[in-house]
């Protein structure tokens, strides 16, 4: 079974030629309504990013990056393709493939392009919230239970058939479109879209997590079957005290005893079978109980909502959690439709779009927190901003779990939700609340804070969606290493990272970051690659694929689309004089420049994304330090920046601390500083330097007449080095003399 995200190298161009029979695809398209013999090549949705973890929706979907099939090929080719087992999972890695990219379409897919399609082929569709309703044609009349069965993502032309779970591009609907008129037909049999081949490995893959799935689910005991003590001491440990066996039973919860774990379920397919689990563990630490998640399979190909089986064709509402045991909270305290996120806040994958079709309301109730807050309202534009509802977060507003354990009225919470639509000009008494939550909340409102930094975190306080910074540094200082391990420590800690890097290709920054990752060279215990590779790969990191000189407009387009998707949170430009090239070459560069930063400054506000570009400065003296005016271009750089970071170095001073991060402008707060940076070679990281491990060298001068004489001390060391010089043996002292100079 293959899931949709199969990818192309990234060095093919638009209009490319495939090796298959020489044809480029739109000859290929056009010989596959003649002669169906022809394979079809389908366009990649995405251009211009690189997964390290690439989202894989690991449903029972039958195709990916499709063959169309027909009953004119025979029995042959249902031999040679056979049906594939709904009732397994697909775990496919790519541990080693370096190749593997997402391709934006040579021309951007719009709702009105998509609309027009589907009238020119006299095929009706109802308008919905984030998708279009079509007729499925996967099936025929008289086996439809809903007659707009099939969903087509708005955004992305994405597809899926909720009766046969057949998935895949826009591209893939029109072929089939095409190839239905051409032989006069109502409808295709699913099997006609077949992947291709699995990999001995990617297939070994998935048959070990369909065992470990089994086995765990197997060894797993519903709660029914434990005793009364052994009740009370899990569902203590996971203050689950008022969630009742029967709300447990109901949801099908069960306990993994080896380790203590609450596994939770993934039902889905046309069949409802086991696809996959979640396992939550409790652990005790200092600070308190700290609970880990583990998914089988793993995160990247878990695309679980939770509670879905329990959902009915007549519900209208439904409330959106963060956590599964928010979910069983919602669920017995209200009796409401209840589902909870594979990822938590972290990410709301698009293919999950069309199984939350059905609701006219959908309340986001994440957390209690100021991250659960800015997701909510992420999610909702993906969901449709006019039937969505947020429970914001407060004292008597905490996550759903906790409201029910301190006798909150969770039923009075879900109704007193505000909407997510605005208009263009609100009052005071609509923004009331929020700014009594940034009151109370100042340090979920100061943003993520960096581990690897923490004298940046004195200074800006942290890392805030929605902000531009601006940053800079001479050429040769470290710029790309330093930003690539400022934004690699935010995205350890789960903030969803897009690099476009311009200057550099994306093997080399892959390689700085791992480095910087496992803080050490692999280079040199190679032995170690695949277990830091692995680790690496589970980051929600992605690299745009461009190199060189690139158009604004495809940035900006790639950029978007990898919001939607992949629900990006920062996004590092590297760097702004690449962007500059494809421009108009009439136009004055510092009127590009301003128009690119605007450009960049709208996307971030608009799109809550934080956004950091690199610009190189203007040349200055080696002995003079960089200032907010060096920067390349007018002074619109640094009046649209929220933040502007300088990376100084005194280019005449070798010993450790010649380099050091300056924090030149703060809107947030005004808060500026500078402190200094120890450049770690082995690891290619940055440090903060111990106070007092480096002292400035004093140059050594002359005394003036009249002046104290050198101490004693300095005299005895002056006497023993002209010593060990005079023991040096001739033929050295003559080299040393040559290289000099001297005579």
């Amino acid at each position: 079974m293959f899931h949709t995200d199969m990818f192309w190298t990234g060095t093919e161009k638009p209009g490319f030629t495939h090796k298959h029979g020489g044809q480029d695809k739109d000859t290929c398209r056009r010989l596959n309504v003649i002669n169906l013999h022809c394979p079809m090549w389908r366009r990649l949705l995405l251009r211009g990013l690189s997964p390290v973890g690439t989202p894989k929706f690991p449903y029972p979907r039958h195709f990916s990056s499709p063959r169309l099939l027909t009953h004119s090929r025979g029995l042959a080719a249902l031999w040679a393709f056979p049906p594939l087992d709904t009732g397994s999972f697909l775990s496919r890695t790519y541990k080693k493939d370096a190749k593997s990219t997402v391709d934006l379409p040579t021309s951007a897919i719009t709702i009105a392009d998509i609309k027009q399609y589907l009238r020119s082929k006299d095929v009706p569709f109802h308008d919905g919230f984030s998708c279009l309703h079509v007729p499925s044609i996967f099936m025929d009349s008289a086996s439809r239970a809903e007659r707009f069965s099939l969903f087509v993502d708005k955004t992305t032309g994405q597809f899926l058939c909720m009766g046969t779970q057949v998935e895949g591009s826009w591209e893939d609907l029109q072929d089939c479109l095409e190839v239905m008129q051409a032989e006069e037909r109502d409808f295709l049999s699913p099997q006609v879209l077949l992947g291709y081949q699995e990999s001995a490995e990617e297939q070994e893959q998935r048959e070990r997590d369909a065992r470990e799935v089994r086995g765990i689910w197997s060894a797993s005991v519903p709660f029914s079957d434990l005793t009364e003590d052994e009740t009370t001491l899990i569902k203590t440990m996971f203050q689950i005290t008022k969630i009742s066996n029967a709300t447990l039973k109901k949801f099908g919860v069960r306990l993994f005893k080896p380790t203590k774990s609450l596994v939770f379920p993934w039902f889905g397919g046309p069949d409802s079978s086991l696809m996959g689990l979640k396992l939550l563990s409790a652990q005790s630490t200092a600070d308190g109980v700290h609970y880990n998640e583990a998914t089988v399979p793993k995160c990247t190909f878990y695309n679980n909502l939770f509670g879905l089986p329990l959902l009915s064709r007549m519900d209208a509402n439904v409330v959106l959690t963060g956590r599964e045991l928010d979910t069983l909270a919602v669920s017995q305290a209200t009796g409401l439709a209840s589902v909870a996120l594979p990822r938590g806040v972290g990410c709301l994958p698009p293919a999950l779009l069309p199984y939350l079709e059905q609701f006219k309301r959908v309340t986001l109730w994440l957390g209690g927190d100021m991250r659960s807050w800015e997701a909510s309202k992420i999610f909702s534009r993906k969901l449709g901003l006019r039937r969505c509802w947020l429970v914001r977060p407060g004292e008597f507003r905490p996550c759903p779990g906790e409201a029910l354990a301190q006798g909150k009225n969770l039923s009075h919470v879900v109704a007193t939700a505000i909407p997510a639509a605005h208009k263009s000009i609100v009052s005071f008494k609509q923004l009331r609340e929020d700014v009594y939550g940034e009151m109370v909340n100042t340090e979920e409102v100061a943003g993520v804070k960096w581990a690897r930094f923490p004298e940046l975190n004195k200074i800006l306080k942290g890392h805030r969606k929605g902000e531009l910074t601006v940053f800079t540094g001479p050429t040769g200082s470290g710029k790309t290493t330093f930003i690539s391990e400022l934004a690699l420590d935010l995205c350890m800690q789960g903030v969803n990272t897009l690099w476009g890097s311009f200057e550099i290709n994306n093997v080399r920054l892959a390689k700085i970051m791992l480095t910087q990752f496992a803080m050490q060279r692999l280079e040199e215990n190679l032995e170690q690659y695949d277990f830091w590779a692995d680790k690496f790969e589970e980051l929600p990191l992605y690299f745009m694929t461009f190199h060189g000189q690139q158009n604004i407009k495809s940035v900006l387009d790639t950029m978007q689309h990898a919001v939607y998707l992949y629900d990006i949170n920062h996004v590092i430009i590297d760097n702004l004089q690449f962007m500059m090239g494809q421009e108009n070459l009439s136009v004055d560069k510092f009127a590009i420049q301003d128009h690119i930063i605007g450009a960049f400054r709208k996307f971030a506000t608009s799109s809550s994304c934080h956004v950091t570009l690199i610009i190189h400065p203007r040349k200055e003296e080696d002995d003079r330090e960089l200032q907010t005016a060096s920067i390349f271009g007018s002074a619109k750089a640094s009046q649209e920046a929220d933040n502007v970071l300088i990376l100084q170095e005194k280019k005449l001073v070798t010993c450790p601390g010649r380099r050091s991060l300056q924090v030149a402008k703060n809107r947030f707060d005004g808060d500026v500083g500078i402190f200094p940076l120890d450049f770690i070679k082995a690891s290619l990281t940055f440090s903060t330097p111990i106070k007092g491990k480096h002292k400035l060298r004093k140059v050594a001068t002359k005394p003036e007449e009249g002046d104290e004489a050198p101490p004693k001390k300095d005299a005895v060391k002056r006497e023993k080095a002209e010593k060990q010089q005079s023991k040096t043996p001739k033929a050295t002292q003559a080299a040393k003399n040559l290289a000099t100079g001297s005579e």
